[in-house]
């Protein structure tokens, strides 16, 4: 079944669902966690003609759900509401609920209708308005890694589930296997099934490079929001279904460490007003158009890194036996590098950007992705040679390979300040920061073990 597509389908939507008893309004945070509130059937109409209202500090929580205050989005303005709108088009069942539930995605705005400056989804629109300026439409598909864990943990630590089909637990890597899938056929078979229940382009799930590790890919969509739409409900629908068959699923970035991370992989590309696609080349030159691109995204991959990998774990992830990108490179169907051209015809001809980690928020990092490819655009930068081979072993470890190097890059970028607005910069710089200093004052068992009869 597919979302409702219009803001007066919702009557439609409560005829069919007469089963229908509550309305889950659904809102991301800077961290990517949905928040939200519950409703009740009959309250419908009303969020479609007037909106709700939530406070503007949902957007000034750190990744434990607590305000920051160093935002200025709590107290300190009184912790007022704002204005919270349906997103068209994604009213739909929630398939996992025992209680038939439907749900909708919101946006946040000013009580005047003003966009909310600290809201990544506007972010995300105000940073893809200039495209059209350019005549340029950004395709774009979000591919994401994620681990299935066992709910029991082995002492504090995740480890991987039992096989459904074999009792055993998994501890080889099995990349691309297909036995592996077949053991976890019913959860990814239900996956799909919920993610096409809400109108969500799921079209393949693989076995990736660890025990428990998959990935999940979305077909592409011309509208880049829709893209980021579709990847946090998607997660959504992961985590839920997971919890069905007794498994938990994470997008942490680096939840084994001797195992692969979790990466976030975006496609993109950009086609003209007649539907061309501007990246392809010819088969003795690469498209002038896609070497701009890459320039901006090389050019502002630093600056980018606390928008890409925004977690103290994040950074765990980035080692090159991986294939995680640790300089700021580009190539040809390798996936050594942090942009892959994949191998394809000429009118498939995209870029693969492949530093993300899946613990990102996706509105985030497609912003960035577009703004560097904006400034590659509009300032005509020529990106470095193509990296051939290894470029791990050619190009050393360059980008920021820790939360707080990555902050200091991005609160001195006057080029990612102003796609992102120095306001919104702050916020989320304020939100890092928080965390990093909560973070560093836990002494972890290791220093106690290392330290405490020894020094």
């Amino acid at each position: 079944m597919d979302a409702v597509k219009s803001e007066t389908g919702f009557s439609s939507f409560l005829e069919t669902h007469a089963s229908v008893s509550r309305i889950d309004l659904l809102i991301p945070d800077i961290n990517g966690v949905i928040r939200g509130k519950r409703v009740d059937r009959s309250v419908l109409a009303k969020v479609f003609s007037k909106g709700v209202y939530l406070p503007g500090s949902v957007f000034g929580l750190n990744i434990q759900g607590e305000t920051v205050e160093e935002t200025g989005l709590g107290l300190k303005q009184g912790d007022p509401d704002r204005l919270c709108l349906p997103v068209d088009d994604s009213l739909c069942i929630v398939p996992w609920q025992s209680q038939p539930t439907g749900q909708l995605l919101m946006s946040m705005h000013e009580l005047n209708g003003e966009p909310f400056f600290a809201d990544p989804r506007h972010r995300l629109l105000a940073i893809y308005e200039p495209f059209s300026t350019l005549g340029l439409t950004p395709v774009t598909a979000v591919e994401m890694e994620f681990y299935l864990v066992d709910r029991e943990r082995d002492g504090d630590k995740p480890q991987p589930p039992l096989s459904p089909t074999t009792g055993k637990r998994e501890s080889e890597t099995q990349v691309y296997s297909i036995d592996n899938l077949d053991d976890y056929a019913d959860f990814l078979a239900d996956v799909i099934a919920a993610a096409r229940e809400q109108g969500l382009p799921a079209d393949s799930i693989i076995a990736e490079y660890a025990p428990g590790q998959f990935e999940v890919n979305l077909h592409h969509v011309g509208d880049p929001v829709l893209a980021c739409d579709q990847a946090i409900l998607l997660k959504r629908v992961i985590r839920n279904v997971a919890l069905r068959h007794g498994v938990e699923a994470t997008f942490m970035a680096k939840p084994y460490p001797d195992q692969a991370g979790c990466g976030m992989h975006v496609h993109m590309s950009l086609l003209d007003a007649q539907g061309n696609n501007v990246f392809a080349g010819t088969d003795d030159q690469v498209s002038p158009v896609l070497e701009q691109a890459i320039g901006g995204l090389l050019a502002l991959m630093a600056d980018s890194m606390a928008l890409l990998a925004p977690n103290v774990n994040s950074y765990r992830r980035f080692a090159p036996e991986f294939f995680t990108p640790c300089a700021p490179t580009w190539g040809v169907d390798n996936r050594s590098t942090a942009i892959r051209i994949p191998a394809c015809d000429a009118a498939n001809t995209r870029i693969e950007y492949r530093v993300p980690g899946a613990d990102a928020n996706p509105y985030l990092v497609v912003a960035a992705i577009l703004a560097g490819m904006h400034y590659g655009l509009t300032e005509k930068i020529t990106p470095p040679p193509v990296a051939t081979g290894n470029a791990s072993e050619t190009h050393p470890r360059s980008l920021p390979d820790n939360l707080r190097d990555a902050m200091r890059q991005l609160e001195c970028s006057d080029v990612l300040r102003r796609y992102f607005g120095d306001a919104f910069v702050e916020v989320y710089l304020a939100i890092r920061n928080q965390e990093l200093e909560t973070f560093e004052k836990v002494i972890s068992g290791a220093e106690y073990e290392w330290f405490l009869g020894s020094v």
